[in-house]
């Protein structure tokens, strides 16, 4: 019998099949299998080398562990930290995604730099491993940062048998890879960056973070629709993952959670690229507002609420007489089926002809908005555009839109205008149904009105 064997592995979710097909029958993707070769021998080898921890344990009672939130290795940036939940949890395995560029290695590095450099005594070494640029290229990079660090060790290397050596032998507070596409396994017969490649690896890593309570982090590539390439059994497979999101073009990075053992998934930390590297925003509503003060048309302030951090953002629209057959519908920072649906709102409840009209839609700042809140604020930026009346710059406008042109009430108001007030915002439209808890609220340095629908939204911000 040969030692090595065909088979066909789903790039989406790691299933294998002995023949090629066109969709997989486990997570419904077309296109997604390619061939690879199997070592019979050693694959059976590496299944009964991770199939159980090498010392046998005891059950022991719930009570018994440890849970100490001390235990928390604490990176010294408050934003990276925010983010997991508190910091680094001992044994944790973290994956971080994004666009190329977006600055992914350059955060890592600054984290491993802080690490190094809180620790006393020399017992503190960080091990960046690097796959794809060279230690000098590293080096480089560190010198434009500012990183001089005598406990920060650079590894290039791409054999994972290697690493795990150099892991179990210093002992590091943190070991940062890479990335994961390039690590590759001397027992495996197909190239690095396959499913197999990335799915073995990252199972070893994860099983000696886990033996030895020291935590990696893994860089990983995305895939243009802007996931994890790999199997999607990768993410399963860590504690937390990570994607680092912005425009390359733009100065404001967002690090946010959609996968997290040891803390919330609603919080994102906030950083603005710079010549020397990332630094963390202070005050991010500030910062988002810095041009807002225009007093032009289409432009309308609203509150958006990152987990326990409320932001202020602008939100900008253009409607104008499309040129072609079809009006185009452009959206940037929220979701376009979201986009669509106020539209039709608008044009349905308030009599609106934008089904003639291109309408573009723009977060300021580069970020995206996932929560409802704004679809107000989206709906009178639109109207404002549309009939080219400017709405109050010191004015803000949040609520969640129903079907019927009605206005609901949103989660955490006292947050959101405390931080109004606190900008200098003299007034805010708010849902009716948020009245009451704003009752219970000390007196605010600001008008507060309650609309019920679209149509009183419209009618105090944009008078005919």
């Amino acid at each position: 019998m040969p030692k090595t064997k065909t088979q066909y592995v789903c790039q989406n979710c790691g299933v294998n099949s002995p023949k090629w097909q066109g969709k997989c029958n486990s997570c419904g993707e077309w296109n997604t299998f390619v061939e690879e070769l199997v070592d019979r021998g050693k694959s059976e080898e590496r299944g009964r080398k991770l199939s159980g921890p090498t010392e046998r344990t005891t059950p022991i009672t719930l009570n018994e562990i440890d849970s100490d939130e001390s235990q928390r290795l604490k990176t010294n940036i408050p934003e990276f930290d925010r983010v997991l939940g508190g910091g680094i949890v001992p044994g944790e395995t973290i994956m971080i995604g994004g666009d190329p560029g977006i600055g992914k290695s350059t955060l890592l590095l600054q984290v491993a730099d802080k690490l190094s450099r809180i620790q006393k005594d020399g017992q503190g070494k960080c091990l960046y491993v690097t796959g794809e640029e060279s230690a000098q290229q590293i080096k480089l990079r560190a010198e434009r940062l500012g990183i001089r660090s005598n406990n920060l060790y650079i590894f290039a290397e791409t054999d994972v048998l290697a690493i795990l050596e150099q892991i179990e032998k210093t002992k590091p507070v943190l070991t940062i890879i890479d990335s994961i596409q390039t690590m590759f396994l001397t027992d495996i017969a197909s190239a690095p960056g396959s499913v197999s490649q990335v799915r073995e690896s990252a199972a070893r890593l994860t099983y000696l973070a886990k033996r030895e309570k020291l935590p990696i982090v893994l860089i990983g590539h995305v895939t243009k629709e802007g996931n994890i390439a790999g199997p999607m059994t990768l993410e399963h497979m860590v504690d937390a993952v990570l994607y680092f999101e912005g425009d390359i073009q733009r100065h404001f990075r967002l690090l946010r959670a959609v996968k997290n053992r040891f803390g919330s998934t609603q919080e994102i930390g906030i950083f603005e690229m710079r010549g020397t590297g990332l630094e963390e925003v202070a005050d991010a509503s500030k910062a988002f507002l810095d041009n807002h003060f225009v007093h032009s048309s289409g432009s309308v302030i609203t509150t958006s609420l990152e987990g326990s951090r409320p932001l202020l953002l602008e939100v900008q629209s253009l409607v104008s007489a499309t040129n072609f057959g079809t009006p185009q519908r452009r959206s940037a920072g929220i979701d376009p089926n979201r986009l669509a649906l106020i539209l039709a709102i608008l044009e349905k409840r308030q009599g609106m002809s934008i089904s003639s009209q291109d309408v573009f839609l723009n977060i300021a700042g580069g970020i995206k908005v996932l929560e409802p809140s704004i679809d107000l604020s989206v709906a009178v930026a639109v109207a404002s555009s549309f009939r080219e009346v400017a709405v109050d710059p010191h004015t803000i406008v949040l609520g969640e839109l129903g079907l019927s042109g009605e206005v609901r009430a949103v989660t955490q108001i006292g947050q959101r205008l405390t931080e109004a007030a606190r900008l200098g915002f003299k007034q805010a439209i708010i849902p009716h149904g948020n009245l009451k808890a704003v009752s219970l609220l000390p007196d605010a340095p600001m008008e507060i009105l309650g609309v019920k629908t679209l149509s009183e939204a419209i009618g105090i911000l944009i008078p005919r």
